[in-house]
């Protein structure tokens, strides 16, 4: 898969929701529920954050959930992706990006959101055939603000803001032209998995789904 493609399919995953539950899953029993829950609410798009020890397992489970579409998160190494296609990870998410990275999920064919901070980071991810990118961490690096500037010299650039977004703000960022969607945590608080709250969890799902509209 070359970068072309891959930005492609990315572009149209982003497209599917306006808002992509980041999930750190810590109790493998949650999996199922939470994200049966997620794609019921209206955001079929998830993605397992590679923070725990069980989120490979997670991801397995989350990938046999019908309507889900399951990516792993914080994808650093090599050895990160390739764990995360075995596991049947459809797309990944990094925080930032290396060639190495680059090359292994092209090697894989595993789709792959990179992050950027940067107007320099942008130019090189879109110098490599990549323009849709993970503008993070969004809030610490000047949020809205900051996109609205890259948007003037970067038109072709598209981002999933992730880092930072609120209930609060997450409108603002929707608003914005290079935005395709956002990644945010706050439709899956650890609290309400821990408490097995799947109803209230998939309401705040709805909500969000119909963000942007």
């Amino acid at each position: 898969m070359n970068a072309e493609e891959a930005t492609r399919k990315i572009s149209e995953i982003c497209l599917l929701a306006p808002v992509i539950p980041v999930l750190v899953v810590n109790n493998i029993a949650h999996a199922r529920p939470l994200a049966e829950a997620l794609v019921a609410g209206g955001l079929p798009v998830l993605e397992v954050t590679l923070r725990t020890p069980v989120a490979l397992d997670v991801i397995r489970i989350v990938s046999r959930v019908p309507g889900a579409i399951v990516g792993a998160g914080t994808l650093l190494t090599s050895q990160d992706v390739a764990d995360a296609k075995q596991a049947g990870a459809q797309f990944g998410v990094s925080p930032g990006v290396t060639d190495a990275l680059l090359t292994a999920c092209e090697s894989e064919s595993l789709p792959l959101l990179p992050g950027a901070a940067t107007a320099t980071e942008a130019m090189s991810l879109l110098a490599k055939g990549y323009n849709v990118l993970k503008f993070f961490p969004a809030e610490a690096n000047g949020g809205v603000p900051v996109l609205m500037s890259l948007a003037g010299p970067l038109p072709q650039v598209r981002f999933c803001p992730t880092g930072g977004i609120t209930p609060e703000n997450v409108e603002r960022y929707l608003e914005l032209s290079n935005v395709l969607c956002v990644g945010g945590s706050w439709v899956a608080p650890q609290a309400h998995m821990e408490a097995e709250r799947w109803d209230d969890i998939q309401e705040m799902a709805r909500c969000a789904s119909e963000l942007g509209g």
